[in-house]
Parts: C-alpha cells; structure tokens; sequence
C-alpha cells in the first residue's frame, strides 16, 4: 500500500502511516507512541528523532491534510467557469482527498466529533479555520457577483457543501445497501448532483421560509 505521506522521508512516512491507522481506529489519547513505534517497525528514540512529541506527530498529520484541502480551495478561487461548475469540481475533488486520505479523513472526523473543546480547537486553528473562512469567501463572492442569492447565510453554504461530501464518504457503503440510492457507486454523479440541488433547490416555484 501506497503511503499517503509521499512528501516525507521513508522513516518519517512509516511513521506517520503507523500514527494515522492507529489514532483513526483508537483515537488520539488511547495510543501510545511505543505503540505507534511497533507499528511502524522502528525504535521508540527514531519516532522522538523525527517528531518531538505525539502532539508533534497529531499536528504533522493534520499539516499533511491541511495542506491538500488548501490546494483544492486555491483551484476553486482561482478556477474560471461558471460558479455552479466550478463547485462541483470542488465538490468532486473534496471526495476524491476524503477517499485518496481514508484514515486521516477518519482520524480528523473522529475527532470532529469527540467533543474534546481542546481537540477541536487545534482542529480549527490547524486544519479548518482558513480553509473553511476561504470557502465561506467564495460562496460571499458569488454573491457579489449575482450568481448566489443576497440573502443567503455563505457559511451555512460552505458547511452544507463540506458536510454533504463528509456524510457521503461516512455512509457510502450503507447507502449502497439501498436499492433506490444509486449515486452510492458514482462518486462523480453525487457530487454533480448535489451541487445543483444546493444551487438549485428542489421545489418547482420559491418557497417562503418563516423563522
């Protein structure tokens, strides 16, 4: 198996491969870093050679995720097209870092949802915070532009988007268990299809929202 820490050294990649199925599966205060050292086949005094600390090791996992989602925001702000094309192939390339990262993917949202406040901070600092504000800005831009309603909320646009593709990648192999979801088989056609019920809605005529 192909390690998805390509741009370290093979030591440094061992390691955090060995870090990221162990936190992902165990969450991050069950594992040891002598646990982490017998994984990835090495001394306990190598891992504390490359990462400092486990903390250390956490951050350069999320770095790594970090790091390819930003490249996927920078393609979308700078992506020519209309805005509806371009969020599905934001959309479509999200999925496709969450299904190319499965066990950072798991890892990150385990965490999401551990209810540590400590945890989600470093998540939001570390791995979200930015990503998440430039996303909100191109939802905002599309307003500017007229191609998006005024009066929509564009961070509630962003989480829709986000947690569309996080529930999907989740649930995928259940919703393939139904006969009626055929999307469950073809990422591409969920992501497309998504992005123009987000867009688009599903009633015929306007609909009045009361508080």
């Amino acid at each position: 198996m192909k390690s998805a820490f390509q741009r370290q050294s093979p030591g440094e990649a061992a390691i955090l491969d060995a870090a990221v199925q162990l936190f992902s599966t165990n969450g991050y205060d069950a594992v040891s870093m002598r646990e982490v050292a017998s994984a990835a086949g090495v001394s306990k005094a190598n891992i504390y050679h490359h990462f400092a600390s486990k903390e250390t090791l956490y951050r350069a996992i999320l770095d790594q995720s970090a790091a390819d989602l930003s490249g996927l925001v920078e393609t979308l702000a700078a992506s020519t097209g209309s805005f509806e094309s371009r969020l599905a192939e934001f959309a479509a390339g999200h999925l496709q870092h969450l299904d190319r990262n499965p066990l950072a993917s798991r890892l990150i949202i385990r965490e999401a949802f551990s209810g540590d406040n400590q945890r989600s901070r470093i998540l939001v600092d570390q791995v979200f915070g930015d990503i998440f504000e430039r996303i909100v800005a191109i939802f905002r831009a599309g307003q500017q532009a007229g191609s998006l309603r005024a009066d929509l909320d564009p961070a509630l646009c962003a989480t829709l988007l986000m947690g569309a593709d996080v529930f999907f990648f989740q649930a995928r192999d259940v919703l393939a268990q139904f006969p009626d979801v055929e999307f469950a088989c073809h990422s591409p056609r969920f992501s497309r299809e998504m992005v123009e019920v987000l867009l688009r809605g599903m009633m015929n005529s306007p609909m009045e929202v009361r508080a």
